[in-house]
């Protein structure tokens, strides 16, 4: 990483956005992108004059609230939402609350549209688990959508264990719905394989720098 601070040697180059593509902020968007880049702060102009703006990650901006609204109509286009819960599940960890505040902030602005049954966030390793999650919501009709950048183990088979989903792998997203435990659960691709995360990505770019230029 630290190798980009020499990928814009142009010297007509005058500003750089630096955006993490991180759900939330952590260990890396806090300590290492800045200690690799050598960043001092949300703006640092460099000894050539440039100037490299420090955005916050794509998981902050309120675009994503309508990327986790889209994806579970999608993944259930066919069902009342009065009698639908929405479940975002995060990671979750004792030792780093920031990993669960983002999960926490989405249920929260989802849930003010009073559109769903029941809006909760979930954990994979804290409560309320995923595990769980017949217990959160007395609804028919149960929407997990995984709260992760990119698909993986999480998202193929750890989740889908936790749910209680016998078969794993890319598999687990093509089967909606899936009958368990009384219940129709339709289950995501974690929200940052969206193709409008570019959007989000460029949208931080914008903010950032409006108010960087504008301070």
């Amino acid at each position: 990483m630290r190798d980009a601070r020499f990928f814009f040697a142009d010297e007509t180059i005058h500003d750089i956005f630096v955006v993490p593509n991180f759900i939330s902020e952590g260990y890396f968007t806090q300590t290492v992108i800045p200690r690799e880049l050598e960043l001092a702060g949300p703006s640092t102009t460099r000894a050539n004059g440039q100037i490299w703006i420090y955005c916050e990650p794509v998981g902050n901006n309120p675009l994503v609230t309508k990327l986790l609204l889209a994806r579970a109509h999608e993944i259930a286009p066919d069902i009342e939402p009065t009698e639908t819960a929405l479940l975002i599940v995060a990671h979750g960890t004792e030792l780093n609350d920031n990993s669960a505040v983002a999960a926490k902030r989405e249920a929260e602005r989802i849930r003010a549209r009073g559109k769903f049954a029941t809006v909760a966030n979930a954990y994979m390793e804290e409560p309320p688990l995923i595990a769980e999650w017949d217990q959160l919501t007395n609804a028919p009709n149960v929407i997990v959508v995984p709260f992760f950048i990119a698909d993986g183990l999480h998202s193929y088979e750890d989740i889908p264990k936790l749910l209680g989903i016998e078969c794993t792998g890319m598999d687990v997203f093509r089967k909606n719905p899936h009958q368990l435990r009384g219940r129709s659960l339709y289950y995501g691709k974690a929200i940052g394989t969206d193709p409008r995360f570019a959007d989000v990505i460029i949208e931080q770019t914008l903010n950032t720098g409006s108010v960087t230029h504008a301070g």
